[in-house]
């Protein structure tokens, strides 16, 4: 299964700054991130042929993979009896019908679905969410992150606090993509996110670092606390249910943990910590804490 989506193809769509369409779609997570695509007709379809309105030119997309169709005043998604399916905020998708703010996902691409009075002007905050958001687990993205330790960087240092950084990796990730496919890659570093995130104070900072890699930034907390933390972390994933299309995948993570020492100079500094340490508890074995 091809990892990549490409959206070679798009009929009946023009530059956003030439319509005031009052429905659209926007692309959170794909390669044309950012994409406006105005909902104009009755009916538009999906799919990977070259005769849909939108067409994803991609292995995971059924050449008629699903449409969107006008009843009234609503729209309803409607999936074509795709081979992998079309989902609605993560839950599998036969006729529903769409509202303002959902998640559509054909394939490898993600949608975000607008609906209201003044679309432009919620697509252009959806852009700046973009900025910051991670498109596929909805959780900060690493521009984020950085932004965020920078100031807490500066805060402790300034003022003799702790601060600690938590890495973590999901082991053999390739081997589960390999195996079990793309989409279901996504679907386990969805549904990490969302395991994790009901974990994290709102002092606290969660961010999905790159690929498989997520970052947790803790201020204020002790060696003992943080060390206490990041085992938590771990034993919750280890024992977390990762179901997906009647498959279950066992999933765990390498964890590493960096704490703030006078001799940092940079927030940098501290990432590299956590993540050396994360490197050394992979080459120890995985699915255990170091640092």
């Amino acid at each position: 299964m091809d990892a990549k989506t490409r959206i070679t193809t798009v009929k009946g769509i023009v530059d956003a700054a030439h319509h005031d369409g009052q429905v659209c779609l926007v692309v959170i997570y794909g390669t044309t991130l950012g994409r406006k695509y105005d909902l104009t007709d009755d009916v538009v379809t999906l799919g990977r042929d070259q005769s849909n309105n939108i067409v994803l030119d991609v292995d995971s997309v059924s050449r008629r993979h699903a449409r969107i169709e006008s009843f009234g005043k609503d729209r309803f998604l409607v999936d074509l009896n795709s081979t992998n399916g079309t989902y609605l905020n993560d839950i599998l998708a036969v006729r529903e019908k769409l509202k303002n703010g959902d998640l559509v996902k054909v394939g490898d691409t993600i949608f975000k679905y607008l609906a209201g009075a003044n679309i432009e002007s919620a697509y252009h905050e959806e852009i700046y969410t973009m900025t910051v958001t991670d498109g596929l687990t909805q959780i900060p993205n690493k521009r984020y992150l950085l932004e965020y330790l920078e100031r807490e960087f500066s805060r402790a240092r300034r003022y003799g606090r702790n601060l600690s950084c938590v890495m973590l990796d999901i082991d053999r990730f390739k081997h589960v993509n390999d195996e079990f496919g793309h989409l279901t890659g996504d679907y386990i570093l969805k549904e990490l996110a969302r395991a994790i995130r009901r974990r994290i104070r709102r002092e606290e900072m969660f961010a999905r670092f790159g690929g498989e890699e997520f970052c947790i930034v803790l201020p204020e907390s002790d060696h003992e606390a943080v060390c206490e933390f990041a085992n938590t972390i771990r034993r919750l994933i280890e024992g977390h249910v990762f179901e997906f299309e009647n498959s279950r995948i066992p999933v765990t993570v390498s964890v590493g943990i960096g704490h703030l020492t006078s001799d940092m100079k940079d927030p940098i500094e501290l990432l590299k910590a956590a993540d050396d340490q994360l490197y050394q508890a992979k080459r120890a074995g995985r699915n255990r804490v170091c640092g």
